[in-house]
């Protein structure tokens, strides 16, 4: 197929898009699945790579059987293809899996990292950081200092470059790297991070990209212009926001910032020799990154997933995924009372596929249990592991809230303003899922004391419907499917 037919019939290619569930309404309608920011859902194609490798399953680490050799290659082809994902030269850069997100990953560079220059103790972060690019640093690395962003929330655009280079300068020779995410996962707002990558080389300090909010929606190099002072030092990201549900974490380092240390994890595969008084390293990547028996079903379900995202293009998918959220802002901004967080003017400050929002006067926790119960559109509340950021943004309407602190009910209050609504999207993502929500919206707009009589709020801020619910284990119940796996069995060999 052609490059267009492939995006065309892309979106229908993912497991769960025909799920279905029953609406406190008494209607069975589709899923609307909007929460691809916090897990995207699994591209079937890839998928299927995964299983028909498992025909094959064996570890690696050796070449002694057909199995093993296959295990081997196909481990290696998928390490291959994220180098080429993020266009990595293979002689420089390193590729290894790590634990299941970006957390495992971004606690090993911070150790490494801290460990490798000591005498620098700053880490530069930006304020719109996940807590995993935001914590590891404040727990192995030494002195967090957080990045502003540009604007006044709750419209805060992206990292304020004019007051990095202070930083820089006020600490120059003690910052060892600058940790920053190339896309918010709260508001989609993506940062300038080869021009970061300048600034922070220039002081002869590292540049560490949390790419998890990224890779899924638009194209991201090591170097934007090929020049060496725009390159980054090492990328991070998640398998499981990248259509790779189940696929572990990620990291591409630069080489150099390996080489000569001990790896921040050891154990078997790793090692060249043991003896009952040392041990010898292996000098080969990413071995020596990658102790113990891998995820090599995960990881090649992952590389299969960015083999076909080439093959279509990133950049073509990005293109198209900016329509849509065009469409979605422009949807959410002609509703009265609703209020986007982060700079919407995407001109002008540009951002992938996800919106956080709020609507006067109706608690994001009940905004999101009407989507969910009378409109089936999975979205996500709260404050997405990213606090910091969400109180910025939240600021002048949590002032505005003017609570007696030390009233019985303030705490409970605060807790249940203090958060969002997001709407993520994905490729899987149709016009049809945008005007579920938007009419969801609207809907609880038109009648907002209706629906608030239908819930009930806990202390700790979530809500409950009076009337309707469905027991999780009703609509999947793991010992279940088994049971019924088992009578399939039974009943096509009678061995059960």
């Amino acid at each position: 197929m052609s490059h267009p037919e492939w995006l065309e019939n892309l979106h229908l290619d993912f497991i769960g898009l025909d799920t279905r569930y029953w609406l406190a309404d008494g209607r069975e309608t589709r899923r609307h699945y909007l929460d691809s920011a916090a897990s995207t859902l699994a591209l079937r194609s890839a998928h299927h790579v995964a299983g028909e490798l498992l025909h094959h399953y064996a570890n690696t680490h050796s070449q002694a059987h057909f199995s093993a050799r296959i295990a081997n290659h196909a481990y290696a082809w998928a390490h291959e293809q994220v180098l080429q994902f993020i266009q990595a030269d293979s002689d420089r850069y390193a590729a290894f899996f790590a634990g299941s997100g970006c957390t495992a990953p971004l606690n090993r560079l911070a150790r490494t990292l801290a460990a490798r220059r000591p005498e620098r103790d700053v880490v530069l972060a930006s304020l719109l950081e996940h807590h995993a690019n935001d914590l590891p640093h404040r727990k192995h690395a030494g002195t967090v200092i957080h990045i502003p962003l540009t604007g006044i929330a709750p419209t805060l655009g992206a990292v304020d470059l004019a007051a990095l280079e202070r930083l820089l300068e006020q600490h120059r020779g003690r910052v060892n790297y600058v940790a920053i995410s190339a896309a918010s996962n709260v508001t989609g707002i993506c940062n300038p991070v080869h021009e970061i990558a300048a600034l922070a080389h220039a002081v002869d300090a590292w540049i560490v990209i949390d790419a998890s909010q990224h890779l899924a929606h638009a194209p991201l190099a090591m170097s934007d212009t090929g020049a060496a002072e725009r390159e980054l030092d090492a990328v991070v990201f998640s398998g499981h926001k990248l259509y790779a549900p189940g696929s572990p974490g990620v990291a591409v380092v630069r080489r150099a910032l390996l080489d000569g240390c001990e790896p921040d994890e050891v154990g078997g595969g790793m090692v060249e020799d043991v003896h009952l008084g040392d041990y010898r390293i292996t000098a080969q990547f990413p071995d020596r990154e990658e102790a113990g028996t891998p995820n090599i079903i995960g990881a090649v379900q992952l590389g299969a997933v960015l083999n076909v995202l080439q093959r279509v293009g990133m950049e073509r998918i990005h293109t198209a995924e900016q329509q849509r959220l065009r469409q979605l802002l422009a949807g959410l901004a002609a509703i009265p009372g609703l209020r986007v967080y982060g700079d919407p003017d995407l001109d002008r400050t540009p951002r992938l596929g996800t919106v956080a929002f709020n609507l006067d006067g109706l608690d994001h926790g009940l905004v999101a249990a009407v989507l969910n119960d009378y409109h089936n559109v999975a979205v996500r509340n709260g404050c997405f592991c990213a606090h910091p950021y969400v109180r910025e943004l939240l600021k002048p309407e949590l002032w505005a809230l003017d609570l007696d602190p030390d009233a019985e009910d303030a705490a409970t209050l605060i807790q249940r303003r203090q958060g969002m609504v997001r709407a993520s999207l994905g490729l899987y993502t149709t016009d049809e899922d945008i005007a579920a929500l938007l009419g969801g919206i609207r809907d609880l707009r038109a009648q907002p004391e209706y629906y608030r009589a239908q819930y009930d709020a806990d202390s700790e801020g979530n809500v409950h419907h009076r009337e309707f619910a469905t027991p999780t284990e009703t609509l999947f119940d793991p010992a279940a499917a088994l049971d019924r796996a088992l009578a399939q069995l039974s009943a096509s060999s009678g061995m059960l």
